[in-house]
């Protein structure tokens, strides 16, 4: 066996043994070329990366506030459907929170659109405000179909006879 090292074509010697003279030159740093992927202007892209990032994750935060009522109204149709139609604590208490959230927010929302930022700051308010209308207009209809807005004349005037049923069940029986 030789007494020199043999070096694998991919290692790196440092120390500058097992080379001639000519090969220990030092290399200056103009004549080594960068590494794959790298470029000088590094710095520059970096900066105008992450404002587009930052700007992309406000927009994104200020989507998810104008979503936020819309995304409430199919958990709150499957809570009217649960609740039913019979007039008991659950039901009311399930209508008086359909009522009160929407109500908040609108009390808050100066809050609220102070929080929302963007290119696309007008749409999103609006968004905001129609999934509101549309959340009391839901507790609105839940509150008809239990019967407690007052939709006929009956409910307002004493002298007026209230309204004739047309047919009368219980028990499963017609009567």
């Amino acid at each position: 066996m030789s007494s020199k090292r043999r070096l694998h074509k991919w290692s790196i010697d440092f120390t500058g043994h097992g080379r001639s003279k000519s090969e220990r030159q030092a290399v200056l740093v103009s004549e080594i070329k960068p590494p794959v992927g790298y470029t000088e202007s590094i710095g520059t892209l970096a900066e105008q990366s992450g404002k587009d990032t930052d700007q992309k994750i406000i927009d994104k935060r200020s989507w998810d506030i104008a979503l936020g009522p819309l995304k409430q109204i199919p958990m709150n149709f499957f809570i009217m459907w649960m609740a039913g139609n019979s007039i008991s604590i659950f039901p009311i208490m399930m209508v008086g929170m359909m009522f009160f959230k929407p109500i908040q927010a609108f009390i808050s929302i100066q809050n609220t659109f102070v929080m929302i930022e963007g290119s696309q700051a007008y749409i999103q308010k609006f968004i905001y405000i129609f999934g509101n209308i549309v959340c009391v207009a839901l507790a609105t209809y839940k509150c008809q179909t239990m019967g407690l807005l007052p939709t006929h004349a009956s409910d307002w005037l004493a002298f007026m006879d209230p309204q004739k049923r047309m047919e009368w069940s219980g028990g499963g029986f017609v009567l």
